[in-house]
């Protein structure tokens, strides 16, 4: 197949040659994309054939559209990205793509998430990239692998040398494959960023935390760490900073929707206080309450000058701990990204934010609330902005380019393309 060959016409020939129906989605795409001849001969291109999209009719893709996508996209070397988010794809259509990243060799970017791949097609995913020299990312996130399919996975990190950022979040894994990846990473030299939110876990001990960080105190070529609903405490927060202030390269770490509390965030404070290199943390959905924001507004005014962004989203924070999170904004002039919404917000929180944004301190998009006034009392309104914006979505007609609200597995060093 040429360089800049028409997409739409190969997948015709294909569907007619093995007797498919075409899929007017798929056909829809391939027209847009033949359009960007110039781009796509120079730069190459990612087809977004993602069954969520809301701006065009969606067919969504099932295996056997599948097994044609992949028959014209074998010997395309332009096409470096392919989003197939939100289908039908099963372990069928696993079977396909695995036997295209043997086959394929410009493909850098894979998102299957939200489709119904079971542990057979990880195993068939996973053992294709023992092979496969040129993904950089792969997106399972929400396909059902259990612990079997996560076992794989492990045990390609510790063959591929090529695979930068990893999404097995929601994956439905377990303990014993949390501590098989931690314990690849430990020797893993190229993964910049994982993503391990939601496994099932059936106990208080923390184990996997403390493989978790076993592996930061060898490992020094993770970015970004994403260990949401780990039921993580402040036994486990404690060996994660332990293990951090002999880490030089973690620059994003998120403990979402755990369960720290303000004595957690004591380990935390100690962290910034010696850590160097950490850019962003994310403590959505804790309960650190008025001391905790305290002792973090504390750390970040007289001690870290390398943190540009935190949430503490749902936190259960009151206006005294908010107040002082504002305050230690004016001293630290680093801290760019600040997201509050979900807490006991009163005048003066709302005050202190609103002048904050009002002198230009804090820029609207780099927080999650917009100041407004009634009868002559300031107010915050929820904006939606954060660091999760789009994570399980992007927009279809246009890239998205701030870190700020792009966040998960977005500031390492390989973009979706």
């Amino acid at each position: 197949m040429s360089v800049c060959a028409d997409l739409h016409q190969h997948y015709v020939r294909a569907c007619q040659n093995l007797g498919q129906p075409e899929n007017p989605f798929i056909a829809h795409v391939l027209q847009e994309a033949d359009k960007n001849d110039k781009i796509r001969c120079t730069k190459g291109i990612t087809l977004k054939i993602a069954g969520n999209n809301h701006l065009v009719p969606v067919q969504k893709v099932t295996d056997d559209d599948l097994h044609v996508l992949a028959s014209v996209l074998r010997n395309t070397v332009f096409v470096t990205g392919l989003d197939l988010r939100c289908n039908v794809l099963t372990d069928a259509g696993a079977k396909h793509v695995a036997t295209f990243l043997q086959e394929n060799s410009t493909l850098q970017y894979l998102n299957l998430m939200f489709n119904d791949i079971g542990t057979s097609g990880a195993e068939l995913i996973a053992r294709a990239l023992h092979r496969n020299k040129t993904l950089a990312y792969l997106r399972m996130t929400g396909n059902k692998i259990g612990n079997k399919g996560g076992m794989f996975f492990a045990s390609m990190l510790q063959i591929n040398s090529t695979l930068e950022k990893l999404d097995l979040g929601d994956c439905d894994m377990g303990t014993q494959c949390l501590i098989a990846i931690a314990t690849a990473l430990a020797h893993n030299k190229s993964v910049k960023a994982i993503n391990l939110n939601r496994p099932l876990l059936y106990s208080q001990e923390e184990e996997t935390t403390v493989h978790v960080a076993l592996m930061l105190k060898n490992n020094s070529s993770l970015v970004e760490l994403h260990l949401c609903k780990h039921e993580m405490k402040n036994f486990g927060v404690e060996r994660l900073c332990e293990a951090l202030c002999e880490n030089a390269s973690l620059r994003y770490l998120d403990l979402s929707c755990n369960k720290i509390t303000c004595d957690g965030v004591k380990f935390l404070v100690e962290l910034l206080k010696r850590n160097q290199t950490l850019e962003i943390l994310d403590l959505n959905a804790n309960r650190i309450e008025d001391d905790g924001a305290i002792y973090l507004s504390e750390a970040l005014a007289l001690n870290n000058r390398t943190l540009q962004a935190l949430s503490v989203v749902s936190n259960n924070i009151g206006g005294k701990g908010l107040v002082a999170l504002s305050d230690a904004m004016k001293t630290n002039m680093e801290l760019s990204y600040i997201y509050i919404w979900g807490n006991k917000f009163d005048e003066a929180t709302c005050m202190a934010f609103s002048e904050l944004i009002q002198t230009g301190r804090l820029k609207p998009n780099c927080t999650d609330v917009e100041p407004y006034e009634v009868d002559g009392r300031v107010h915050l309104a929820e904006l939606s902005h954060g660091l999760k914006k789009h994570y399980y979505w992007t927009p279809s007609c246009r890239e998205v380019t701030e870190k700020d609200a792009n966040a998960s597995l977005a500031i390492a060093a390989v973009s979706e393309h």
